[in-house]
């Protein structure tokens, strides 16, 4: 551990995982930065201080970063963590709600990324951390969508840690499984399932259920944070961190390993979508 003092964002930062690592960065002594889109309702927190910021908006990501460069002058690490859930069919989810997980969890991700970059550009160096999912591994039955903006992410990410890898930049991706968080309480549904008429309706509610029985028995999210600080602390970070359950961890795994269709079954069971 190095005992620089390091100036860090954090988005989504009022709660869940964000506030977990947001803590514990401001516990090593961090000087730390939070976001939210109503910072008010955070909880307050020694040694953070919480910003208003809309991922979803330009300007918004724009002053929140000009604020911390003004007051610090520099900005040495970005956790990006905002974003939120769909539940439901894919079938029934409409371009709009498509767009708007979109907005969030892969454009407010991008909007931070360039409204950063520069200044890590020039200092020569910083670390931006993604937090993606095991679900931007493996597509889950009826949260099709959210898969899609973490597999995007994961994309983006990889691609992104090339090119800014001769500045002395580091982007990585970090890919929690189930923990318990407010994620599961802020999961949105499509507006169109209705469990009575849907085609897809008891396989649907099946799934949803299963996954968020998983989600409130899942670990602390100080294993996310502890993980965050072990990145930031390292000279030279993987690509990628799955984080959570063994079993979580190891079906990612295994799905590159088995053939599709035995992997493919066994989350369908798993599930019980069948």
């Amino acid at each position: 551990m190095t005992d620089e003092r390091r100036v860090v964002l954090v988005t989504g930062a009022s709660s869940g995982l964000g506030a977990a690592c947001a803590r514990r960065l401001a516990r090593r002594g961090d000087r730390v930065y939070g976001t939210s889109r109503t910072p008010r309702r955070a909880q307050p927190s020694a040694g953070i201080e919480m910003l208003a910021m809309d991922v979803d908006e330009d300007r918004s990501v724009n002053e929140g970063i000009d604020r911390i460069l003004a007051a610090e002058g520099r900005l040495d690490a970005v956790i990006n963590n905002g974003g939120f859930g769909f539940g439901g069919p894919v079938e029934e989810t409409s371009i709009d709600e498509a767009k708007a997980i979109f907005e969030t969890n892969l454009f407010g991700v991008l909007r931070v990324c360039r409204a950063v970059l520069p200044t890590m550009r020039q200092r020569g160096g910083g670390t931006i951390i993604n937090i993606s999912s095991l679900g931007g591994r493996i597509g889950l039955p009826f949260q099709g969508l959210y898969s899609a903006t973490k597999f995007a992410l994961e994309g983006m990410s990889e691609a992104l840690r090339m090119e800014a890898r001769p500045f002395g930049i580091h982007v990585v991706l970090v890919e929690p499984g189930d923990f318990r968080t407010g994620f599961t309480d802020h999961r949105r549904t499509v507006a169109a399932f209705d469990e009575k008429r849907s085609p897809y309706g008891d396989r649907s509610i099946r799934a949803i259920r299963i996954a968020e029985t998983d989600e409130r028995n899942g670990s602390s999210p100080e294993a996310v944070a502890r993980l965050v600080e072990r990145i930031l602390d390292c000279p030279h970070p993987r690509v990628r961190y799955p984080v959570g359950a063994v079993s979580q961890r190891a079906a990612a795994v295994l799905k590159g390993v088995l053939p599709g269709r035995f992997f493919e079954w066994g989350l369908r069971k798993y599930y019980k979508v069948d």
